[in-house]
């Protein structure tokens, strides 16, 4: 009983990881049609940031760790928002280049990031408490965990808010909606989209951070790798659908958990979930269906 919990809770905590990484890209994709395949530099990036920052104010206490997710989402948001304004807004309606620019961004910011901290990974230091365990249910529940998940909650519950509630929100949902009527009323819909930019890295950036924790370092890979896992729970939750990318997060962790612990092949499970979610409904769990 204690593994199942072990697993159960551990995999939410990984899944939360994901979600901080597939919220942005399908908060972006949903909104505004941009496929961003340099979504995982703005998290390598913000990680950086926090653990530059981390080590000048001593690594291991927790003013050390709060300013490093402060910074790290600060970091993330510019450098999405920088994106959107140079790279992405003469491309809104070219999806091809949209693809092409943005991958090459993905691999020159990699290229840059080796260039600045080397190739190998850079251990980072947390607060013991970190580091420490609690028991639930008798099992033995790292704590870094439980600050992931609650992390992820307050991220979707603050951007459905933003956008449900709150002006830009409105103008945001409106300018998908009809565009040109938007514009023809004088609202500056660029700039909407920006904000939506800056929001989906700055929840990249923040991810970066946490997942320097989550596997103890810091590398220029480290968004490479939770992009792949990112667009999986994307497409499995729904091209663009913030709910639908919440709960394949958790879905497609916990069976990567399970998998792995009994039977060592939680990728391959993975892979297979996605297949099949792609052949018996395409549009994924939540997603809209497309017809032709």
């Amino acid at each position: 009983m204690s593994t199942i919990v072990l697993l159960l809770v551990t995999g939410l905590g990984l899944g939360a990881l994901y979600f901080l990484v597939a919220s942005g890209l399908s908060l972006i994709y949903g909104l505004m049609g941009v496929l961003n395949f340099a979504h995982g530099s703005f998290l390598t990036l913000g990680a950086f940031a926090g653990f530059e920052l981390a080590r000048r104010l001593g690594g291991d206490s927790w003013p050390a760790l709060i300013a490093s997710l402060v910074l790290g989402s600060a970091v993330g948001a510019l450098a999405a928002a920088l994106t959107e304004l140079l790279l992405i807004r003469r491309l809104y309606e070219r999806h091809i280049e949209q693809v092409l620019v943005t991958v090459g961004l993905s691999l020159a910011t990699v290229a840059l990031f080796e260039g600045i901290w080397g190739t190998d990974p850079i251990y980072v230091s947390a607060p013991a408490w970190f580091g420490q365990t609690t028991e639930l249910l008798g099992a033995r529940i790292p704590n870094d965990r439980f600050v992931l998940i609650g992390v992820a909650a307050l991220v979707l519950l603050g951007i459905v808010a933003f956008l449900r509630f709150t002006r830009y929100g409105l103008i945001i949902r409106a300018g998908v909606e009809n565009r040109p009527m938007v514009t023809a009323l004088g609202i500056d819909v660029r700039r909407a989209f920006t904000v939506v930019f800056a929001i989906g890295g700055a929840a990249a950036g923040l991810g970066g951070v946490l997942a320097s924790h989550y596997f103890g370092y810091v590398s220029a890979q480290l968004g490479g790798s939770l992009l792949i896992f990112a667009f999986i729970v994307t497409v499995i939750g729904g091209l663009g659908s913030l709910s639908g990318a919440a709960i394949a997060s958790v879905v497609v962790a916990v069976l990567q958990q399970f998998a792995n612990f009994y039977w060592g092949v939680g990728d391959l499970v993975v892979v297979l979930l996605l297949a099949g979610v792609l052949l018996l409904r395409p549009a994924g769990i939540l997603g809209k269906k497309v017809h032709a």
